[in-house]
């Protein structure tokens, strides 16, 4: 379907979210089910924690975060819809290949390959809900599409779990990913390419600047720099609880596989996305009367969640822990949309993927890769100390990183008017 200059219906806008929200919910499928095969993986392959760690972490984090600035580029420049289905194809068949490893090395090169495959999809996903939905809805939007992500780790731990009690974790690969094909075709014939800035009565840009030049705009903005050195350190410590979160419960509280992925992931599913949701719904409203609310409510959250994350990692009853788990989740995911609502509004039309790219550059190779990666070096230093306890020490010192987000937060309201404001000037 080509491009066109027709005027964007709300069925039209819900359709590609609704779209959007899948491919997001297969990313996180593929991403996370690790998570919960973690135990069986190393115990087959004969592997540390420190290795798992980077598996779970670095092996797809980085190579995720660096393949997704040249991919926003080229989304900046062309079809976002083709580079979307063109990424889930790749990465759904690359993660039913992770069943066929007999070695750690095939399934951390099939990781890196998952990585850069669901680089494709957040940069383009940003920019297509901001040309399908004014500012004044855009965090909502961005949240609903977020909360795709959210439903994808109930399902990777809920049914990775279940999967590989009975039919083994090589099988839970292979079944998880092959579906995703059939969702890239949908893409690929479903979403239609809308004209840049329609929907806000802009005109189109050049768009012929160079990465290097849109990078130096975008940082020249210091309300962006500020966020994008927030978002992963708010990311560390959730992400880290979501990798390790079930480990903690096997071997801490004693649960199998199947009900540690089934519990988990139920209380972070749901909580995460209630809480992404209203932190667009929330962000918007909030920002009606003060725009910097896109910035303070994050911050205020992301403190509030510290004594949750305590209570989580150090109540005896697992049914306790978990019930500290769900306002944990909930205050952790409220960042995700008033951020990245933000950063679209700062950059200028063709530079929106790219925005997002860079901040998802910081997200996930501080916080996607760095947390789980640190978590599992941290468990073989206090395993000695602490035995099977050592992850919940490990889990104890990144929250820590929560506080300094919240300073660069609050940093950032300084500036954010006048650079939202920037970026409807004439180039």
């Amino acid at each position: 379907m080509s491009s066109g200059a027709e005027p964007v219906s709300r069925a039209r806008a819900a359709c590609v979210l609704a779209l959007l929200f899948a491919v997001l919910a297969f990313s996180l499928i593929d991403r996370h089910i690790l998570s919960i095969l973690l135990e069986d993986i190393k115990r087959d392959l004969g592997v540390s924690d420190t290795a798992m760690g980077f598996l779970s972490g670095l092996a797809f984090a980085l190579t995720n975060a660096i393949a997704g600035v040249p991919l926003a580029r080229l989304a900046d420049r062309s079809s976002r819809r083709t580079i979307v289905a063109a990424g889930l194809a790749a990465w759904s068949l690359l993660t039913a290949l992770q069943g066929l490893a007999g070695s750690f090395v095939f399934l951390a090169l099939t990781r890196i390959g998952v990585g850069i495959g669901e680089a494709t999809t957040g940069p383009s996903a940003h920019s297509l809900i901001s040309d399908h939905y004014p500012p004044r809805q855009r965090a909502s939007a961005i949240a609903i599409y977020t909360m795709g992500g959210h439903f994808g780790v109930f399902i990777g731990l809920a049914l990775g779990g279940w999967l590989n009690e009975a039919y083994g974790w090589r099988t839970a690969f292979v079944a998880v990913g092959l579906p995703g094909l059939l969702v890239a075709l949908l893409v690929q014939l479903g979403i239609r390419e809308p004209v840049r800035g329609q929907i806000e009565g802009r005109s189109e840009e050049r768009g012929d600047e160079s990465a290097v030049e849109v990078m130096r705009y975008l940082w020249s903005r210091r309300s962006f720099r500020h966020l994008a050195c927030a978002a992963p350190l708010f990311v560390l410590s959730f992400y880290a609880f979501n990798v390790w979160g079930p480990v903690f419960l096997m071997r801490v509280h004693g649960m199998p596989s199947s009900e540690a992925g089934l519990s988990f992931g139920t209380v972070t599913g749901i909580c995460g996305a209630a809480g992404t949701l209203c932190g667009g719904l929330l962000g918007d409203w909030l920002a009606k009367r003060d725009v910097r609310w896109y910035l303070r409510f994050p911050a205020l959250a992301a403190l509030g969640m510290l004594p949750f994350c305590i209570g989580f990692l150090f109540s005896p009853d697992p049914r306790v822990a978990l019930a500290f788990l769900a306002p944990m989740m909930f205050l952790g995911a409220v960042f995700i949309a008033p951020l990245h609502a933000v950063a679209q509004g700062i950059a200028r039309l063709r530079m929106r993927a790219m925005a997002s790219a860079l901040v998802h550059l910081s997200i996930s190779a501080i916080g996607g890769g760095l947390g789980p990666q640190l978590i599992g070096i941290l468990n073989d230093l206090f395993a000695g100390s602490a035995g099977s306890e050592a992850v919940r020490y490990s889990l104890l010192l990144v929250i820590l990183t929560n506080g300094w987000g919240a300073l660069h937060a609050f940093s950032a309201m300084r500036t954010v008017e006048a650079d939202l404001a920037a970026a409807h000037e004439p180039a």
